[in-house]
């Protein structure tokens, strides 16, 4: 039986989603899963993506040799734009087959696929195709990374609104509370996330994702598996 996959996107650019998607890999390891991040597309490094390195030193292991025949990253450009500008500067094109076909290889030997997207749910993988176009085209479900600074609310809204005009499947926000926030407006945000998720039919919860400079920084297993199996009624 192939593993499952979970994709993780943010709101926005610089957001969290590869510490987040580092953090669960690393709860999931812990849990006794055979567990590996994969990214879709990266842009602005050349050779090894720099979000799979930062995932394997969340994760506390060394590169994989899937990492290093880039099946866990398919496309590395060097241009730091949209996938689809950074590939026509480097005279390529994305080919998303070969992105899924990565994906189906990783699923014949692990448990669970993290897939984390590149920028946010509207980015262009190429001219014709976003990614949360993409994720309808598969069917995976989703894990969206926001957080409370300002402009989040707005961002997030417009985020979960182009899930539900996809049919996407969301299994829950995960709530990056790090960095310089204020209290007031992240308790405000909270609130107002979760009241949005209803309005928009979905169940699924808003998770705080776990300090990354704590002391042992993992998630609760009940919302690891809350995040990682979602909530069907709410789909």
């Amino acid at each position: 039986m192939n593993g499952k996959v979970i994709a993780i996107a943010g709101i926005d650019t610089g957001i969290g989603k590869s510490v987040a998607t580092g953090l669960l890999a690393r709860s999931l390891l812990e849990s006794g899963i055979r567990v590996i991040t994969q990214k879709v597309v990266q842009t602005g490094c050349h050779e090894v993506s720099e979000d799979i390195l930062l995932h394997r030193e969340i994760m506390g292991m060394p590169l994989q040799d899937v990492d290093r025949d880039g099946t866990t990253c398919p496309y590395v450009f060097s241009y730091p734009a949209s996938p689809h500008l950074a590939a026509g500067m480097d005279n390529r094109t994305v080919d998303v087959s070969v992105i899924s076909d990565a994906t189906s290889r990783l699923q014949e030997t692990f448990d669970t696929v993290l897939l984390e997207g590149a920028g946010g749910l509207l980015v262009p993988l190429r001219e014709s195709l976003l990614f949360a176009d993409y994720l309808k085209e598969k069917g995976y479900p989703l894990i969206l990374v926001t957080s409370a600074r300002l402009g989040s609310i707005n961002h997030t809204l417009l985020s979960i609104e182009a899930c539900r005009k996809r049919g996407l499947r969301l299994n829950g926000l995960l709530y990056n509370l790090y960095g310089d926030i204020d209290s007031t407006i992240a308790q405000d945000t909270r609130q107002v996330f979760c009241r949005s998720l209803r309005e928009y039919g979905y169940l699924c919860p808003v998770v705080d994702m776990p300090d990354l400079d704590a002391v042992g920084g993992t998630f609760n297993p009940a919302d690891v598996e809350v995040l990682l199996e979602g909530n069907a009624a709410g789909s």
